[in-house]
């Protein structure tokens, strides 16, 4: 594959637009592993290779376990993600593979069950964040980039 736009250089004015996203949801009370959790759930389901490799990285090197990682395409069988969690990664997927249509009443129902409104909308902004992220980088892939990610690169440093 050949490179496209270094979207990083050309377009950093709009990706920096994203990070102020970024800072918010870092003061989230959602937390960063959940928040790190979705990112990388909706990843999967987008197939950003890049994000994917770079939040493995993140949820590690915050204590994740490989048997979690490994099975989460499959967390409605898996025993081993709390309530919370579910609600999350149902709201998560449910936005991400929308199909023309409004998310189920019992996903929003899961969902406010588990998070205050704040929260939720937090969840949402985040969905929307990586999203954009996945979308970034699967319109212009830096496939050179893929499998460099050092944990923590793109953290947010709290003010």
């Amino acid at each position: 594959m050949t490179q496209r736009i270094n979207v990083t250089k050309k377009g950093m004015p709009a990706v920096r637009s994203l990070s102020g996203l970024g800072e918010y949801l870092a003061k989230s009370p959602v937390g960063r592993p959940l928040l790190e959790l979705i990112y990388y759930r909706v990843s999967q389901i987008n197939g950003c290779a890049y994000c994917l490799d770079m939040h493995t990285k993140d949820l590690r090197a915050q204590g994740e376990t490989e048997q979690r990682l490994y099975v989460l395409p499959a967390w409605r069988e898996a025993p081993f993600y709390t309530e919370r969690e579910r609600a999350a990664l149902a709201w998560a997927e449910a936005l991400t593979q929308l199909n023309g249509s409004i998310v189920p009443d019992e996903i929003y129902d899961q969902a406010t069950d588990q998070f205050s409104e704040e929260e939720l909308i937090d969840i949402t902004m985040a969905v929307i964040a990586i999203n954009s992220y996945n979308r970034l980088n699967l319109a212009f892939p830096n496939v050179a980039a893929v499998g460099t990610y050092r944990p923590g690169v793109h953290a947010v440093v709290e003010s």
